[in-house]
């Protein structure tokens, strides 16, 4: 089974234009020259400067809401810094379910945290916010935000068994993969110290059928034909997980033999998109490794392939590996201790090469749907163990569907280490191939999971080692793909973040670069009642920003409230300004006899 362009079905992207309704209201912007491009040429002298945006203007920030409302958020952000609070937080609901009854428990949540967080019960209930924000120039995000229902024992029993092959079940294969992408029982429970939108369990392919059913619906709802409306997705509802664990040990391994050569070669250290290695040395080692022998290994390293240059990179090795090897030979990789090669589990039974065919084919189903109704195809980024499969999934799909606009995006989490390396490698293998780059950055929700895995399972700590740390690679990755942005008009970036000094570090750099808020290449994204303070003043200004917005049963959404609960918890300074800035503008209502203010 190939993991190649060849594992996408063919298709011509149809795409249509019309307003969304989950985009944010177009601003009036004056027209280019004819023949303009976005962010080149002289035509864009002619544009004014992109409006400036004041974040501590409470009276334009909040404009959109009504003083319930502030008084709301300001409550519910307060008791989500207190920490006595969230460490009972899941029994003090319980209790309140109980002493109060579903009925009035519901009506309770609607007032205080289901309201903050959550945009209503289904579809038809979330119009009306939709419609609000929108005519405020923020657009929408739309995730369904039920879970299952499941113990931390059945969610644990459910990932041991989705996460294994039915030969290391039965006891008659012994997996090589590395610890850190086989599962372990005590991180079974992925919901565990994760500040992440809704988790999937493995259940059934029809269950997976039913996940994409729902994706569906949400593209739909993203209004069905606008350039600029976004969908949100997540792999792992859309496959076992077993598959995406063995193809990221494997993608890790073949990597890391790069890399190990690279060090023979004396170039340890470089940034991976500067590591070139020398082609003859390179043979040497892939036939001592027994990975090829020189006959077959001929063909290979060929002026066509290479150039004149003589030396090979990152991107040039895993083309080659694409090119010549499939599915069942990937599972076998080089151990650069032993020098020789070693075998991963790669022994499938039919019903398990079904399950990953399906797993491509429900991927290409959404990636079809999207570029059809025109809405951009967001795909989250999840743990580690899993990541660098759905990277390289993401980037197939890039491939067969970012052809004339970036259509699938991907998203880089800036907590992890080798975060600046995996943005770079993907915007220059862009360049290479001519499709369009597509990316959403983010911080990261794993931190605490994956730091505790690491430590306890026994393998390096994949998370950088401070919050500055972790700000320094995002607004490193983040000037790289504006830079990249400047010179191409075709590429675009979400900047998913909470953090005023990141967007304000995103403005400063688009005003120096010379990109425009009408060109719609970058993006601002926040979670819904969360940072209205920066949300609505870059709407207002004319920049393309989002809320993601979640929507379901309260009940059936308890946990995504428990996390957004926990989110707030970790990042104290900007919540403690939201609520200073939402306490000075009901001072300010009260004092000037505009406590009813009506949003117009």
């Amino acid at each position: 089974m190939g993991l190649g362009r060849a594992s996408w079905v063919r298709l011509s992207a149809l795409r249509r234009r019309a307003p969304l309704s989950t985009a944010p209201a177009a601003r009036e912007q004056p027209a280019a020259s004819p023949g303009a491009e976005p962010g080149s040429g002289p035509a864009e002298t002619a544009r004014p400067p992109a409006p400036a945006v004041d974040f501590g203007n409470t009276q334009e920030a909040y404009r959109s809401r009504r003083s319930w409302e502030l008084a709301r958020s300001l409550l519910v952000l307060r008791l989500c810094a207190s920490p006595a609070l969230l460490a009972r937080h899941e029994q003090l609901l319980h209790l309140a379910r109980r002493l109060l009854g579903q009925r009035l428990f519901n009506t309770l949540m609607k007032m205080t945290f289901y309201g903050q967080f959550v945009a209503g019960e289904d579809q038809e209930s979330i119009r009306p916010l939709i419609q609000h924000n929108r005519a405020f120039g923020v657009g929408s995000i739309l995730d369904y935000g039920v879970e299952e229902d499941l113990t931390p024992e059945e969610a644990k029993r459910t990932e041991m068994e989705s996460c294994s092959s039915a030969l290391e079940r039965n006891g008659r294969g012994i997996s090589q993969r590395e610890k850190q992408f086989q599962a372990h029982w005590a991180f079974g429970d992925r919901r565990d110290r994760a500040t992440s939108a809704r988790t999937y369990f493995y259940a059934s392919e029809a269950e997976c059928d039913g996940h994409m059913e729902t994706f569906l619906r949400c593209i739909d709802a993203s209004g069905g034909a606008s350039e600029d409306g976004f969908s949100a997705i997540k792999l792992t509802a859309l496959g076992r997980p077993q598959f995406l664990l063995q193809f990221s040990d494997v993608l890790t391994k073949w990597r890391r033999f790069f890399h190990h050569v690279a060090a023979e070669q004396g170039k340890a250290g470089l940034a991976a998109v500067d590591t070139k290695l020398e082609v003859v040395a390179l043979q040497e080692s892939v036939v001592k490794m027994g990975i090829a022998s020189r006959a077959e290994i001929e063909d290979w390293f060929t002026a066509e392939t290479l150039g004149v240059s003589g030396t090979l990179d990152l991107l040039d090795w895993c083309s080659l590996i694409d090119s010549r090897t499939e599915l069942s030979r990937h599972l076998v990789v080089p151990n650069t201790q032993t020098g020789k090669l070693e075998p991963l589990l790669s022994q499938f039974t039919e019903e398990e090469e079904r399950q990953m065919a399906r797993m491509l084919q429900r991927m290409d189903v959404l990636a079809r749907k999207a570029s059809q109704a025109g809405v951009r195809l967001m795909v989250d980024a999840e743990q580690t163990y899993f990541q660098p499969a759905i990277s390289r999934l993401t980037l197939e799909m890039q491939r067969r569907f970012n052809v004339e606009r970036p259509l699938i995006f991907n998203t880089f989490q800036c907590y992890l280490r080798d975060a600046y390396d995996n943005v770079t490698l993907d915007v220059e293998l862009a360049r290479r191939e001519g499709w369009c780059f597509g990316a959403k950055l983010v911080r990261g929700a794993y931190m605490a999971q994956e730091r505790a895995r690491a430590l306890e399972v026994g393998y390096e700590d994949p998370i950088n080692p401070t919050y500055e740390a972790t700000s320094s690679v995002y607004h490193r990755c983040l000037d790289y793909v504006l830079e990249e942005l400047k010179h191409n008009a075709r590429a675009a970036v979400m900047v998913a973040s909470h953090s005023e000094d990141t967007v304000r570090f995103t403005l400063r750099r688009m005003e120096e670069l010379g990109l425009h808020p009408a060109d719609r290449q970058v993006y601002f994204g926040q979670l819904l009642g969360m940072c209205d303070q920066i949300s609505f003043p870059l709407g207002q200004a004319g920049f393309p920003v989002y809320k993601y917005v979640p929507y379901g049963p309260v009940m059936e959404v308890l946990p995504y409230l428990s996390r957004r609960a926990l989110e707030n918890s970790g990042v104290m300074k900007g919540a403690q300004r939201e609520r200073q800035l939402l306490w000075q503008e009901l001072k300010r209502r009260l004092c000037t006899g505009s406590l009813f203010h009506q949003p117009a």
